[in-house]
């Protein structure tokens, strides 16, 4: 059944009775334990939680029919502007923030006791940074237990949900985020398909050892970072240790001397086995690699597997997609194609590690 979904936003109001609402209801501060967050988030300050990375989740439980949410946008370049994913009680609503400071109210018409609300920033790092500011609702309750399975995406634009996105802005129309979409990538469906939790720790034109655009980093410069895009701010670990770390790495370094790019990608990887001892790695092509590069990547994912199961590393394994992905905006993959390649990446899972609901 589906429920319908009302937005409010501060300043734009749309009921008579929003004050009325807004005043039975509580603060409740960020550092309260009902609720959960998800993802590489900077703790710094506690009453104002701040995150850069695609797919960072804050969820919540609450009773009563409304809720508000206070979020703050750092507007980098101060022009751009976060989109962010709600999902209340399993509808979703993609918005994008209008301000350096919004509350948005949402209710629902249902009439369950308990309603479930779910916040995903959408877009990457390299449009800025959010900043939780708490949340007013009548009474928060205990939380639904998060799921136990946790997989880590690493990658690029593509893993992003950059450019795939066109139910606002058609691809070369508005700004180059308006099209994005964390919530509906291929990591967050596999994610669901196996009920895991997720992080995409992901930058659009990152490389292994070479990336577009005149960026400056590489990979595995910032990957131990919670802004992965300008290497800033040290990540913890032990904060999420994944069953699962799927790397889809190697689009934007483009086709690179082999024995080269496979030295720098061992490298890399005994850097991630060091900080995660018990993971399985799952080396992926780039969905949206032309037939020269995909074949390029797939050799040197299946010779890097060989060498490292060669000196006992077991806990590894390559998959090159079936077809290229590139329907949506500048060549990346579209919403529909995110889903075909989340398929195909779970069915591969569930291959390998029979990991079946």
């Amino acid at each position: 059944m589906k429920y319908i979904l009302f937005l409010i936003i501060q300043f734009f109001l749309v009921t008579s009775n929003i004050a009325a609402v807004k005043d039975s209801m509580i603060l409740y501060k960020p550092n309260n334990l009902n609720i959960q967050y998800t993802g590489r988030i900077d703790f710094t300050n506690p009453l104002l939680p701040k995150f850069w990375q695609p797919g960072v989740q804050i969820a919540f439980n609450f009773s009563g029919d409304s809720c508000g949410i206070i979020l703050q946008d750092e507007i980098l370049w101060g022009k751009n502007h976060n989109y962010i994913e709600v999902v209340l009680d399993d509808v979703a609503i993609r918005i994008k923030l209008k301000s350096s400071r919004d509350t948005l109210w949402f209710t629902n018409s249902n009439k369950l006791d308990t309603h479930t609300l779910v916040v995903y920033k959408n877009t990457e790092a390299n449009i800025g940074y959010l900043e939780f500011a708490g949340l007013l609702t009548k009474k928060l309750v205990t939380p639904s237990p998060k799921p136990n399975r946790k997989i880590e995406f690493i990658g690029n634009s593509i893993t992003c949900g950059t450019g795939s996105d066109e139910s606002v802005f058609p691809c070369g129309k508005g700004e180059w985020y308006d099209q994005h979409n964390a919530y509906l990538s291929y990591g967050s469906i596999v994610a669901k398909k196996l009920n895991a939790q997720f992080h995409l720790s992901s930058v659009s034109g990152i490389g292994l050892m070479h990336s577009c655009c005149n960026m400056k980093i590489i990979l595995p410069e910032v990957f131990d970072k919670i802004n992965m895009s300008n290497g800033k701010v040290n990540w913890d670990f032990n904060l999420y240790q994944p069953d699962i770390v799927s790397i889809c790495i190697g689009q934007n370094d483009g086709i690179q001397d082999s024995s080269i790019f496979i030295n720098n990608y061992l490298s890399f990887l005994k850097k991630l086995r060091t900080v995660y001892p018990n993971a399985y790695f799952i080396l992926i092509t780039s969905p949206m690699a032309d037939y020269d590069l995909e074949k390029n990547m797939t050799n040197n994912n299946n010779n890097v597997v060989r060498i490292l199961n060669k000196i006992g590393e077991q806990k590894i394994a390559s998959y090159s997609f079936s077809k290229q992905y590139n329907a949506g905006c500048d060549g990346h993959p579209s919403l529909a194609q995110h889903a075909l390649i989340a398929d195909e990446l779970t069915n591969f899972i569930n291959k390998q590690l029979n990991w079946i609901n």
